[in-house]
């Protein structure tokens, strides 16, 4: 085995000669930002995923705050959110002085509780926000019945998710508002970026005047209308998508398909692995959906395993091998336990988040290198067997 497979990193980014010369051209080009590329990026966006409307943005928490935005929350008013989640989740309500709601998730996929939503459900609420965590979709029919019943409106948090379908739909064309992101771990990556998606014109023009300062023009609207005016008619926010960035994802959506089912098959391998061995439960998979995999996130079971997680993880670690945790649930985070949401307890989310690890796993990761995590878990379980 070369050092490279003896060497496990978390992620590495997949980029290609084709991905490197279409940031070369735009760097030969004269508009560097607010560009023609970002525009091109939408449309194709738009294409893959079936919205009918898509807003390039600087972060897929930029795109979260202004789905707040565009949706008119405000002050005292409340979203619910699943606790188990990046930070940025939470973030997005608080930006515009909303209340997060924190809700407990499903123990099968970690996904938001369609039962605990319904329950949190106030006269306050005005939206609750879902993440398809780590590539698997949420139970989004329960979810917009629900979202339908009590006249709320639904955030799709789809940071895991680019290209998961939901009962043959791709996630982020279910709610108000889809929310991706770009972050060099994530499906394709711009470096970082984010896009938004909708179906409603009057969100998407309002999405695209907030991104862009509340300005009625963009410099390269005023460029080709021949036009230096322009009136600011919001409080908006620089959250453009560069064009450096914008030509980057166009070349990575382009192979969006062979990079999902490279990580499908990088998880069909681990699970194969895995599925043999005494107190490792594999991800779940439902059968209505698709799973990505942006993370393939197993749970150690210490009665059955022998150790528990954060000692599997030293001696992962010690290895060469660099798994992670998605996610400590938020209100046991200081910034949450201080604003006051520590004193609530979510103890499905609590219990999950002593014993989920996230596995290395990335388009480019050889049958190798997973051979040799797998082998590693194996030799630290009591019962020391490994999967076929």
């Amino acid at each position: 085995m070369d050092k490279t497979e003896n060497e496990v990193p978390f992620f590495v980014p997949w980029i290609t000669e084709e991905d490197r010369k279409a940031v070369l051209e735009v760097l030969s080009s004269r508009w560097l930002t607010g560009g023609p590329k970002a525009k091109e990026f939408e449309k194709l966006f738009t294409t893959y995923t079936g919205a009918k409307y898509s807003v390039s943005v600087s972060s897929c928490t930029a795109a979260l705050h202004l789905a707040m935005r565009a949706l008119n929350i405000g002050p005292k008013e409340e979203v619910i959110v699943p606790v188990l989640t990046f930070a940025a989740t939470a973030n997005a309500p608080l930006f515009v002085g909303a209340n997060p709601v924190f809700t407990d998730i499903d123990e099968k996929n970690f996904n938001i509780s369609p039962k605990q939503i319904e329950e949190r459900i106030t006269k306050k609420t005005k939206a609750v926000i879902v993440v398809h965590y780590g590539g698997q979709p949420c139970d989004m029919k329960e979810i917009m019945e629900i979202a339908e019943d009590h006249n709320i409106e639904v955030v799709e948090d789809c940071a895991h998710a680019l290209g998961a379908l939901y009962q043959g739909k791709n996630v982020g064309t279910f709610g108000a508002v889809g929310c991706f992101s770009f972050y060099p771990t994530k499906i394709i990556t711009t470096i970082e970026g984010g896009m938004a998606t909708t179906h409603d014109k009057n969100f998407a023009d309002r999405l695209q005047l907030l991104r862009e300062h509340g300005m009625t023009k963009t410099a390269y609207a005023r460029e080709n209308n021949a036009s230096w005016y322009y009136d600011v008619v919001d409080l908006g926010y620089n959250y453009r998508m560069n064009e450096v960035q914008a030509a980057l994802g166009i070349s990575q959506l382009k192979r969006i398909d062979e990079i999902n089912e490279k990580r499908k098959e990088a998880a069909r391998y681990y699970t194969q692995k895995l599925n043999g061995i005494e107190g490792i439960v594999v991800p779940n998979e439902e059968e209505d959906r698709t799973h990505l995999y942006h993370l393939y996130a197993i749970r150690v079971l210490r009665e059955k395993f022998g150790i528990d997680r954060n000692e599997l993880f030293k001696r992962l670690s010690a290895k060469g091998i660099a798994p992670s945790v998605h996610f400590t649930p938020l209100h046991l985070l200081t910034f949450y336990k201080e604003a006051g949401y520590g004193k609530q307890s979510f103890p499905v989310a609590e219990r999950i988040s002593k014993e989920i690890m996230s596995l290395p796993l990335f388009p480019t990761i050889s049958r190798a290198q997973i051979d040799f995590v797998a082998k590693e878990i194996a030799e630290n379980c009591k019962s020391k067997k490994l999967g076929k």
